[in-house]
């Protein structure tokens, strides 16, 4: 390894871009069945199971901003995925039946993924890896 490889190896922010480059790229391959990206794939299955849910609440599940988010919703309802109703300052999103729909192809395209992941790196690093990320983001978000 280069000593500039190695340099780049070392910083925790290279190596987790490096390997969310990686992801990025295996998720939108399998998830591309549902013609959606997966961020919006997982904001359809947040509204399929929790029909209701405030805009403010599916931003925070995502990790995404109130303006992102608010962009994210227009695209779904504009696509006949998903309804929004809103009740004073506050959105509250609702799927529609194609939303409903398309949670099997979302379900088949999750699943798909971590076998993909568990067969390219092995389901108990998967796993362990998995934690150690949460983990890590839960300490640098405080």
């Amino acid at each position: 390894m280069s000593e500039m490889n190695e340099l780049l190896c070392d910083c925790l922010y290279f190596s987790a871009n490096k390997l969310a480059r990686i992801m990025t790229k295996m998720a939108d391959e399998e998830f591309r069945i549902t013609g959606l990206s997966p961020t919006y794939a997982f904001l359809v299955s947040i509204v399929n199971e929790k029909p209701g849910i405030s805009q403010k609440d599916i931003g925070e599940a995502l990790h995404i901003t109130p303006s992102t988010i608010t962009r994210f919703i227009d695209k779904l309802e504009n696509s006949g995925y998903v309804n929004r109703r809103t009740e004073g300052k506050n959105s509250f999103i609702y799927s529609t039946e194609k939303g409903m729909e398309l949670q099997k192809d979302i379900n088949r395209a999750w699943s798909n993924l971590q076998q993909r992941y568990s067969k390219s790196v092995g389901k108990d690093e998967y796993v362990k890896v998995t934690e150690m990320i949460n983990s890590v983001c839960s300490k640098l978000e405080k």
